[in-house]
């Protein structure tokens, strides 16, 4: 590795050539306008900003690559792909060419005392509106100079910037010579200290191996910014194939729309792909050389899993990642669709065991701690079961793992919070359609979103029968209704919202109660106005249901 000194304007030039470009596994521009005018300000301060790496790049390039933002895509032949130091030099480029469309930077000349300068750089927000940018003063050269500014593009260290400058000085002066001479006296100042501005840079030979240099690469960024394992592997599978994982991932979306609802895409790819080849989802796997040469090999594999595991959590009534109890099981699930058989009778048996899977993974207490190495055990003992019809997965003993009961269910807390049992209760609820109270719509990720977690004996109510929060907060207590009707229900006790409810309706008492007992709610406790009551009876519903649930039963209609 060699250190060597570069000018801003060198820089500058192998941009605008396309001489040096980013490997395309980088991250995109990240700095906030604050920072990019802290940089500006270590010109003007005339401070170091810090060394960047570069890697020689020779007949053939190691690594797909695209140029810096807003700069070319065509040009001279590459010679250098920028690893590190992308921040800085996106910054220096978009704003020397006045490239950012809701900013304009510029030059204040006006003493600041934190700084210690006699100007400093700063920024303008900007807005279009009826074709014209706005603020308007921004755009003229004589309002800019009345208010003691000069645009940081004019500062660019090239000729066309200085015959700019020159233009925009004559405009700024109003013809006033005292005032040109002030202004092209500061604005060489100015242009000087980018001029001559020094960015040293650490240099890998052209000679260096891909693996090499995605290495240094990882440990120069994770000393200032740790990156996430999604983005090493990028790198990672960008030596190995020479293709990116953004692409499958935009890929993936397209097919699965619906994917991000359950998870982070980037996360449920890296486990399934782990699982896939046998390992264990975590950092260490994500890291090995194996899983990246591996990933291009495996991708149907993994694509397919996912999308036949979305569709299976939707057939469940798991709509989303805000009422999945556990997101440990979209990984397993994808995995083992990804390898099943499928059609006709050995997929419905692939179901019955996967169904029997996902419901005990929410009503037992099996991922309730060290969950990667679990579901990789579980992942290896189903797989085995249903290509051999052998063997017990742990997850299936009752001894070890037992059903949560009617206590446990009594005691679960509030399902909007991240809680297994209290989100496995309410999925539960929703598991024959929870029909709206009032416009009898059913639950379905359409709507899901703009339902509210509503109280069926109303807080305010219960507040006043002297029950604690903790007792009125219970997933027992919950059912998702549209806003409309939770607004309507307010602080009603049940008999009198229920009894609304059914005069309301045209369609008669029976729908009502059809609507309410589709959350599993027993309508004849909910009319006596009795909470303990109510809370037994409905525990005891859930529990039935668990139980079938957690056998591989289907379960579908009036429970």
């Amino acid at each position: 590795m060699e250190a060597r000194n570069r000018a801003l304007p060198d820089w500058m030039t192998r941009i605008r050539t396309r001489q040096i470009v980013l490997p395309r596994f980088q991250r995109h521009e990240a700095w906030s306008h604050g920072q990019i005018a802290s940089l500006l300000n270590t010109v003007l301060k005339e401070l170091p900003a810090g060394a960047i790496l570069t890697l020689e790049v020779g007949e053939n390039q190691p690594f797909l690559s695209r140029p810096i933002a807003g700069a070319p895509e065509h040009g001279e032949n590459i010679v250098e792909h920028l690893l590190d130091g992308q921040q800085r030099l996106t910054s220096f480029w978009r704003t020397l060419n006045d490239q950012y469309e809701d900013r304009t930077y510029l030059v204040r000349i006006e003493a600041d005392e934190d700084l210690e300068l006699p100007y400093y750089a700063t920024s303008i927000a900007r807005y279009e509106k009826g074709g014209e940018r706005y603020p308007l003063w921004v755009n003229s050269p004589a309002d800019l100079w009345d208010r003691k500014y000069i645009p940081v593009s004019l500062l660019r260290p090239d000729s066309e910037a200085e015959l700019n400058f020159k233009d925009w000085a004559k405009s700024a002066s109003k013809g006033d010579m005292d005032c040109l001479l002030e202004i092209n006296d500061i604005g060489n100042k100015l242009r000087n200290k980018f001029s001559i501005f020094n960015i040293p840079f650490l240099s890998l030979p052209v000679t260096t191996k891909p693996e090499v240099a995605l290495d240094v690469f990882i440990q120069m960024n994770t000393s200032s910014s740790p990156l996430t394992p999604f983005d090493i592997v990028v790198a990672q599978i960008e030596a190995s194939s020479g293709k990116s994982l953004h692409g499958y991932i935009e890929e993936l979306k397209k097919d699965v729309p619906s994917l991000s609802r359950y998870n982070d895409p980037r996360d449920i790819v890296l486990a399934v792909a782990a699982l896939v080849e046998n390992k264990i989802p975590s950092k260490g796997t994500y890291l090995s050389s194996e899983f990246a040469s591996n990933f291009d090999s495996n991708w149907e594999i993994i694509k397919t899993g996912i999308k036949k595991a979305v569709s299976f959590l939707a057939d469940e009534k798991i709509l989303d990642s805000r009422r999945l109890p556990s997101d440990v099981v979209v990984y397993v699930l994808a995995s083992i669709w990804g390898v099943s058989d499928e059609g006709l009778d050995k997929e419905g048996e692939i179901r019955v065991i996967l169904r029997k899977y996902i419901w005990r993974a929410f009503f037992t207490d099996r991922y309730d701690r060290t969950t990667n190495g679990r579901a990789f055990s579980d992942y290896k003992e189903l797989y085995s079961l249903i290509k051999t019809g052998q063997g017990k997965p742990e997850i299936f003993d009752e001894n070890q793992y037992p059903i949560a009961g009617i206590e446990e269910f009594k005691s679960s807390s509030w399902p909007k919070r991240r809680d297994r049992l209290a989100r496995a209760v309410l999925a539960i609820s929703l598991k024959s359609g929870g029909f709206d109270f009032a416009d009898g719509a059913p639950a379905s990720y359409d709507n899901i979103q703009t339902r509210e977690y509503h109280h069926i004996f109303p807080q305010a109510w219960l507040k006043e029968k002297h029950f604690k929060d903790y007792e009125i907060n219970r997933a027992l207590n919950c059912a998702l209704i549209s806003w409309r009707t939770n607004r309507n229900i307010s602080a009603k006790t049940p008999s009198d919202y229920v009894s609304e409810r059914m005069e309301a309706s045209s369609l008669g008492i029976s729908e009502v109660e059809r609507r309410l007992e589709s959350h599993l709610i027993p309508v004849d406790y909910l009319m006596n106005d009795n909470y303990e009551d109510f809370l037994n009876e409905r525990a005891r519903l859930i529990e039935q249901v668990a139980k079938k649930l957690c056998s591989g039963q289907i379960v579908e209609g009036k429970l």
